[in-house]
């Protein structure tokens, strides 16, 4: 069966706040990896799976990302909806949906790599019938990020937020599968956060999934992390 690969939407508009001391004033997916653009990596990286739409969704300094790649980029189509306010993550998403042509749409983190199979991911998802489908890692330290936990079917069961404690166990990679019409029937304030008030809030009235990968994964949020990008980088 030929399935038509959704239109990807990056969340791009973060301020970067704790990188200011390392990337100046730029938004968080414009710092400088290797002397390009983060967000460049996530675009090839984009184009080497085969996808060809991708809906950038911006805000802060959201100028510098449209000037900086136009309206393509490495034979990619490229839109942008730009939030005139903060909108949190599930607002920037809603809004970005209203440039969604195709039955799902993939989004990604504008800050984040994690180089899974995207194809595998999507087919996975659409073949399990999911609502959404959620790429999860292993991390021996989810304290950062909080932890994700499935019951035997793979369905998300609950989420758990960041703790002092270092424990490890499943954590959100940042890379989601969600079915258009599913998003758009359900009800959602101007701004309202993806994680907790679509994700956590609709446990148990979607079927949200999630596919465990192994692969490269790397948040440049925090200092630390954007200066490992500097040395582990060099194959991308």
């Amino acid at each position: 069966m030929f399935l038509q690969l959704p239109d990807i939407i990056i969340l791009a508009g973060g301020l970067g706040t704790r990188l200011r001391d390392v990337v100046g004033d730029a938004p968080k997916s414009m710092a400088l990896v290797k002397g390009k653009p983060f967000l460049e990596y996530q675009l090839n990286f984009i184009k080497k799976a085969g996808f060809r739409r991708v809906i950038l969704s911006t805000g802060y300094k959201g100028e510098m990302i449209k000037n900086h790649f136009g309206s393509s980029y490495n034979g990619l189509e490229l839109l942008y909806s730009h939030e005139e306010n903060p909108l949190g993550t599930g607002g920037a998403v809603k809004q970005a949906f209203e440039l969604v042509e195709t039955p799902h749409a993939l989004i990604m983190n504008g800050d984040t790599m994690f180089r899974i199979n995207l194809d595998y991911f999507f087919q996975s998802a659409v073949e399990n019938l999911s609502e959404v489908s959620i790429a999860l890692r292993f991390s021996e330290d989810a304290s950062r990020f909080g932890l994700v936990e499935m019951n035997h079917e793979n369905r998300i069961v609950a989420f758990r937020e960041k703790s002092t404690e270092a424990s490890g166990g499943l954590i959100n990679g940042g890379i989601y599968i969600i079915s258009a019409k599913s998003f758009r029937k359900c009800s959602f304030p101007e701004v309202f956060s993806l994680e907790r008030d679509f994700f956590a809030h609709y446990l148990n009235n979607l079927l949200i999934n999630g596919q465990i990968f192994d692969d490269f994964f790397l948040d440049i949020g925090i200092p630390e992390d954007y200066n490992k990008a500097q040395d582990l980088f060099n194959d991308f």
